[in-house]
């Protein structure tokens, strides 16, 4: 990661009660630039338990709120370097919710195998430590 910023969000009232029960999973979520907008995807905010007809879509595309010039740098960035926004976590700030954004680069192909290779002996060895506790 290259740079962090935070962003505010813009929810409805069932969505922010949700985000303050803890009902969100930002795994495979990204950011994208349309129209000098900010906007984040793929960011699952479960339906309110209580909150009927006012659920929203928990997949909806939800618009971020930061400075016009932030969001052009942002953009720009983004689309020259193959650098990706990400959001990193979700958190309440004064009674509003705000989101921490990552500037990051994605891995090359052998930093991932590298990864996998260590994942793999991780796990030869959680078995052999099994097996050798349970005869």
């Amino acid at each position: 990661m290259l740079e962090r910023y935070e962003a505010g969000i813009e929810l409805f009232g069932t969505e922010v009660k949700s985000v303050r029960a803890g009902q969100v999973n930002l795994k495979d979520s990204f950011c994208t630039v349309r129209n000098g907008e900010l906007f984040v995807r793929g960011m699952h905010i479960s339906p309110y338990e209580k909150g009927n007809i006012f659920n929203r879509d928990p997949m909806r595309v939800k618009r971020l709120l930061m400075h016009k010039r932030e969001i052009r740098k942002l953009g720009e960035s983004s689309a020259q370097d193959g650098l990706a926004l990400i959001p990193l976590r979700l958190y309440l700030k004064d009674s509003r919710v705000k989101v921490e954004l990552g500037l990051c680069k994605g891995k090359k192909l052998y930093d991932k195998r590298e990864t996998d290779a260590k994942r793999q002996a991780e796990r030869e060895m959680d078995r052999a430590r099994k097996e050798r506790n349970n005869p």
